[in-house]
């Protein structure tokens, strides 16, 4: 009888050790964390930070809808990736920390990718190619090229690429919210100048033809790209979404967008 009850003791231990080992085992596999594009598509849509406030990259049109060259991109991104696209506007100074902290999955913003950002957040490959370009009131001849910003007041979105560049030249940077707000205060004469993208410029221009407003200076091409959070899981994403532009560009979809909003096909670099 004995010899029973221990055999039949052992028995119970294995069952219970094995759904010991069993359970174990699935609350393992439960706990294994997604990556942010299996978040993204379970969750059924892609939350990416815009402004909403610089036309043609991204801005409202005269019916309040939210448009532009990266609005269109976003979703057409979104699609590859079978979600929806749900646009969050946001000030420029909030979109890449909200990229970093999780708020915001990916950013469409006209982003410049900068060797000092990529320490920070990860980088689709490049989709549009621009320039900066230094610009003045129309009757300024005291500035002539970026050198002579030093000691000058200009006016940008802190943080942005053209904040660093007119830092980088000794200027002193107003902190702005639009593109509009700093032409008004250039043509004031409340700054010496300010810098910004050229494709942004000369939309500007088709909008205020009689600004009285002028280039002075270009800088080397700039390479726009999408940031997203520095982590390993956001691989998958990133691989995603180069794989999106890379058939936006083969079928000529990307290049029609930018002739559609900037005039010219920016996606390929100068000379390419």
């Amino acid at each position: 009888m004995k010899k029973k009850i221990r055999s039949f003791l052992a028995l119970l231990l294995t069952v219970a050790l094995a759904l010991s080992l069993a359970g174990c085992g699935k609350k393992e596999e439960e706990e294994t964390p997604k990556d942010l594009l299996e978040t993204i598509r379970e969750r059924g849509y892609i939350i990416i930070a815009t402004e909403g406030v610089w036309s043609p990259w991204t801005y409202h049109d005269d019916s309040g809808k939210l448009t532009g060259y990266d609005v269109e991109m976003g979703t057409l991104i979104a699609e590859k990736l079978g979600v929806e696209a749900r646009f969050e506007e946001t000030a420029w100074e909030s979109i890449l920390a909200g990229v970093g902290s999780g708020r915001f999955d990916i950013a469409c913003n006209g982003v410049g990718y900068t060797e000092e950002r990529a320490k920070s957040y990860m980088f689709s490959e490049p989709y549009l190619y621009t320039s900066a370009v230094l610009m003045v009131r129309g009757d300024n001849t005291d500035i002539t090229c970026f050198e002579d910003i030093d000691g000058k007041a200009t006016a940008n979105s802190v943080g942005s690429t053209y904040a660093a560049l007119a830092e980088s030249y000794g200027a002193t940077v107003t902190n702005v919210d639009t593109l509009d707000e700093t032409i008004t205060l250039l043509v004031q004469g409340r700054i010496d100048a300010t810098i910004n993208a050229r494709v942004s410029y000369q939309d500007y221009m088709n909008e205020h033809p009689d600004t009285d407003i002028k280039i002075v200076d270009e800088a080397d091409t700039d390479m726009t790209a999408i940031p997203v959070k520095m982590s390993e899981d956001s691989r998958t994403l990133v691989e995603a979404i180069n794989k999106a532009l890379q058939e936006l560009k083969a079928d000529g979809t990307l290049g029609k967008l930018s002739e559609k909003y900037f005039g010219m096909d920016l996606t390929k670099p100068s000379g390419s």
